[in-house]
């Protein structure tokens, strides 16, 4: 894939989380994604994401910002910075106790292309901030 085309398949995914599309984020990944998350153990596979995904949901509602995409020249690595707008809507186990706080939060991600599709996604953003601002 060429760099414009990675750009393309990354702003696609956003659309789609912003979309709160699952299914349309798991269009644009591999059968075998290897899915890193900030905190957490890597999940490989479309159901391990589309688990995860469904769990994210029912306790966050978020909306990414100021979206900035970066690619490699040969478009097989991307990456993307941006600000998660999020409202903290039922309780995540070993998290503190939901009661419908907002956050907001700088976050990135990592991105590994194959084929036309995204084979690893790894995201980051900074733990202790989320837990201050919701009130842990």
């Amino acid at each position: 894939m060429s760099a414009a085309e990675t750009r393309s398949l990354i702003e696609r995914y956003y659309a789609a989380f912003n979309d709160g599309s699952v299914e349309g984020m798991l269009a644009l990944l591999d059968e075998d994604v290897a899915h890193d998350v900030n905190q957490g153990e890597r999940r490989i596979g479309k159901d391990a994401f589309k688990e995860f995904s469904f769990h994210m949901k029912r306790c966050y509602r978020e909306h990414l910002t100021d979206i900035v995409i970066m690619t490699s020249e040969d478009g097989s690595h991307g990456a993307a910075e941006f600000t998660v707008n999020g409202t903290y809507l039922a309780t995540d186990e070993g998290l503190p106790e939901a009661k419908g706080q907002t956050y907001t939060l700088p976050a990135g991600s990592f991105f590994q292309i194959e084929d036309g599709k995204i084979v690893r996604v790894t995201t980051y953003y900074n733990l202790n901030d989320w837990t201050r601002q919701v009130g842990g």
